[in-house]
């Protein structure tokens, strides 16, 4: 709770996979079915750092067809077309974890 600074234990189990798009400190909704939490509300998408790739070669556009691995900040590695480099920034779907676009 960001008014009061309450805290609330949570099982891993329950939001893993919502957390590959979360930063430390970033402001998330948080469900609960019958007052017990249940799954975090997280946008529809999400813009993270690559903080690891393989570089981009000449020729790679935006244009271009294919994947590459890419490690985010938050340590989800996602598939990204050849031209998206270390330092990008880029949008991220959060259901499916899909590339969108650079930003």
């Amino acid at each position: 709770d960001s008014e009061t600074f309450d805290q609330l234990a949570i099982p891993m189990a329950l939001v893993e996979d919502e957390l590959r798009w979360t930063k430390p400190n970033d402001d998330v909704d948080l469900l609960f079915i019958d007052s017990e939490p249940n799954a975090l509300q997280l946008p529809a998408s999400v813009e993270l750092e690559v903080t690891e790739t393989e570089p981009g070669l000449r020729g790679d556009t935006a244009s271009g067809g294919g994947n590459k691995p890419a490690t985010l900040e938050t340590g989800a590695v996602i598939q990204v077309p050849l031209f998206v480099n270390i330092g990008d920034r880029i949008k991220v779907q959060t259901e499916t974890g899909d590339y969108m676009s650079r930003v």
